[in-house]
């Protein structure tokens, strides 16, 4: 995970946990305020209700009692206002009359009155009977009549039931009591009676629409239920009950709750976008170092020029340059041991001529451009009967002198003439460009200047020399063949004569050639072998890691036809690109059926690599057979690849993306010079093997291989020895973290 991301995570994490626990003080404490709210207001309510209602409670039965109530309740405030009745009167006569034991013609007297004591208390006034029916007669015209007949008349108790204020709603008393007549009869009997406490009770639904019902269900609200009594005189007569409707507390606190989370949501949109810009700024010194770390680590050393303003990023990015600039300095020096390697290692160390492996080398640089010249073969004749006679520094002497004119006579100014010593008498040229006319002249030169040699050493037969032109659809060892046979034919001319080819003996005529190449690889008349297994250098030094594709293709005749003839005519008749997507589907089937595990390298020529529609085809396949495309390695000479960097660079770029990886073989700093090596993102590079043959017997060599190990790792570029005879060479090449070898 991104830095960035992790910081925005980490931010969201601490916003969220800081907002919830706000969130929920905040709507804990406004859920408290509006019970206390709505607590407060009921409270008033039954206060001012039950001043409202004293005067009514006269009667109870006054239908004003349920119009005052309605009319508060219908504010839809309250869930809940309910009068209950907390003083009921209870006659004699509806005791005796509920009783089940007594006879109502007779006239009864009660005793002894009792309840349970769990549903309220009794109290018994003797004169409020009496009283009652004054007030009543006094209320007629024939008043004293009335009173007197009152006063005759015998006085009845009224019993006073005060239920207890936790029982709601109708209580149904058993009276227990003993009734006694005029007889004195007594008889003891109970009287049950249903006494509803509501007087009037209005409710409403809690629920209001904006409120949603999950939200109800999340945060309750309990709202107690507020009272207050109404008294008459010392007695309570009735109780207001009045219970808030939490539906508006519900209301007001759902918008609290929604304008909460609609402002956190928007705070923290704000937040991220400050936040986004803010990183952007804070990482883009890191963005530097990361590129700078990658170009590092792919071999290019720059510096970040505009340090950092944040402290710690600062002092990274200088430790960065400081990096770069020593590991520029250290690769620059091994680069620099390298070049002296190199040009001790293709140098003649008596002569100062180039050796056996740079004139191979140079050949293939002719046959990559398709050059044209000769091929000179000279040879110092009788140099053994020469050394018997004359002292080591004589002969030293005379083969350097020999070796200065092979390399300073020249046809004109603009003659390119490369000398070579092979071993001991034997010498070769290269002339390019010379035409049959010009190889003549030039040998007589030649001639001229080994006669003067002659005369100062007294050695009369000097030399022999033969030439062929360049053939570019041949091989080094055909031409060199030539090129001997010319010199055979020189030694039988005479002393110090030479013989020039004026062409080149074909064993086909190109028509002939033109259509073996057609038929080959228009019908696939080939095959692929799988050669040259590269094994690690370590523990594991029995596991193969890479083989190599190799063609073998046959002529009419079941001939051998070498491939670099083959390839040299297909590129000639535009064929080449056929052939190269040919082995590549070979090869892809190869793995896939046999279910090859290590990486299997496909050369490939120039003119495919700088192919557009063959890269484009090749992708395509990649993209097909991307499980495998990792195993896929893609290889290319060093003197092919010298041909045209820049689209060996691109065609690098595309195989990388599509997952394959990138080989140089025969590797040799003298076409790749390897200040350019960190320009191709390789993943392998395979040493020609005239660098590791004999090399534990050649210190150059050792320290060319160290060198090179060295600089590989710190590109990390795996290294490959090719070729490897000796044991004693492959326990070297082992010590100094070669990647794998082949033998």
């Amino acid at each position: 995970m991104s830095l960035s991301k992790q910081l925005y995570l980490i931010i969201s994490i601490i916003f969220f946990m800081i907002f919830t626990g706000n969130f929920i003080i905040s709507v804990n404490n406004t859920k408290e305020y509006l019970v206390s709210e709505s607590l407060t207001k009921a409270q008033d309510t039954a206060t001012s209700l039950g001043m409202s209602l004293k005067s009514l409670l006269k009667d109870k039965t006054n239908p004003e009692i349920e119009s005052v109530i309605n009319a508060i309740a219908n504010r839809g405030f309250y869930k809940e206002i309910r009068l209950e009745d907390a003083l009921f009167s209870i006659k004699e006569k509806d005791l005796i009359k509920a009783s089940k034991d007594l006879e109502e013609s007779s006239t009864w007297e009660i005793s002894n009155l009792n309840i349970d004591k769990n549903l309220g208390t009794v109290e018994v006034n003797t004169q409020s009977d009496d009283f009652e029916k004054e007030l009543l007669a006094l209320s007629n015209p024939n008043a004293e009549t009335k009173i007197s007949e009152i006063k005759q008349q015998p006085s009845e108790d009224i019993y006073y039931f005060i239920p207890k204020t936790s029982a709601h709603g109708k209580i149904t008393l058993t009276f227990n009591f003993t009734a006694t007549n005029q007889e004195e009869k007594k008889v003891d009997t109970s009287a049950t009676i249903t006494l509803d406490k509501t007087l009037v009770s209005v409710n409403r639904d809690i629920k209001f629409d904006s409120v949603p019902q999950w939200f109800i269900n999340l945060i309750p609200i309990n709202l107690e239920e507020q009272s207050s009594e109404i008294s008459n005189g010392w007695q309570t007569s009735a109780i207001i009950y009045v219970s808030a409707n939490p539906g508006e507390a519900y209301a007001k606190l759902y918008e609290q709750a929604k304008s909460a989370i609609i402002y956190a949501v928007i705070a923290f949109i704000i937040s991220i976008i400050i936040l986004f810009i803010f990183v952007q700024y804070l990482l883009k010194p890191l963005i530097k170092l990361e590129k700078l770390a990658n170009s590092i680590a792919s071999g290019k050393f720059g510096k970040i020029e505009k340090l950092p303003w944040t402290k710690e990023i600062k002092a990274v990015a200088i430790a960065f340059n400081d990096m770069s600039s020593k590991i520029e300095a250290i690769i620059n020096r091994l680069n620099l041991t390298l070049e002296n390697l190199t040009k001790k290692l293709s140098l003649d160390e008596l002569t100062g001529l180039s050796l056996k492996p740079s004139f191979e080398t140079d050949m293939k640089h002719m046959f990559i451009h398709k050059s044209n010249g000769y091929i000179f073969v000279i040879k110092i004749f009788d140099l053994a009967s020469f050394a018997k006679a004359h002292t080591n520094s004589e002969v030293n002497n005379f083969i350097k002198k020999f070796a200065k004119i092979l390399a300073t006579t020249k046809l004109n100014d603009k003659s390119k003439i490369t000398a070579y010593r092979f071993f001991g008498s034997e010498f070769a040229l290269i002339a390019e460009t010379f035409s049959y006319e010009d190889a003549v002249n030039f040998t007589k030169l030649l001639q001229k200047s080994f006669e003067e040699l002659s005369f100062e050493f007294n050695k009369k037969d000097i030399m022999h020399i033969g030439a062929t032109p360049f053939n570019p659809i041949g091989t080094t060892p055909e031409i060199l063949q030539s090129a001997n046979q010319a010199y055979e034919k020189a030694t039988v001319i005479g002393p110090n004569e030479f013989f020039i080819t004026d062409k080149n003996e074909l064993v086909k005529d190109m028509e002939s050639w033109r259509e073996l190449v057609f038929d080959i690889i228009n019908n696939s008349k080939f095959e692929v072998r799988y050669i040259g297994d590269c094994r690690r250098l370590d523990e594991s030094n029995d596991k193969t890691v890479m083989q190599e594709a190799f063609t073998s293709i046959k002529d009419k005749e079941d001939n051998n036809i070498p491939i670099g003839t083959f390839v040299s005519i297909a590129e000639k008749y535009e064929k080449i690109v056929d052939f190269d997507k040919k082995v590549t589907q070979k090869v892809i089937n190869h793995i896939l059926i046999n279910n090859v595990k290590h990486d299997i390298s496909i050369n490939l020529s120039l003119e495919s690599i700088n192919n557009t529609a063959f890269i484009a085809w090749l992708e395509k396949i990649l993209l097909e057979n991307k499980n495998i495309a990792s195993q896929l390695v893609f290889s290319a000479t060093a003197y092919a690849v010298a041909k045209d960097v820049d689209k060996f660079k691109f065609f690098a770029d595309e195989m990388h993306q599509c997952g394959a990886k990138i080989i140089i073989k025969r590797f040799e700093t003298k076409f790749i010079p390897l200040n350019n090596i960190k320009d191709f993102n390789l993943d392998y590079i395979r040493l020609a093997r005239d660098y590791t043959s004999e090399i534990s017997n050649d210190y150059s060599k050792q320290s060319f291989v160290e060198s090179i190990s060295e600089l590989a790792t710190l590109l990390n570029i795996k290294v490959f020895a090719e070729n490897v005879q000796k044991d004693e060479d492959l326990e070297f090449i082992k010590k100094h973290n070669l990647y794998a070898a082949s033998r």
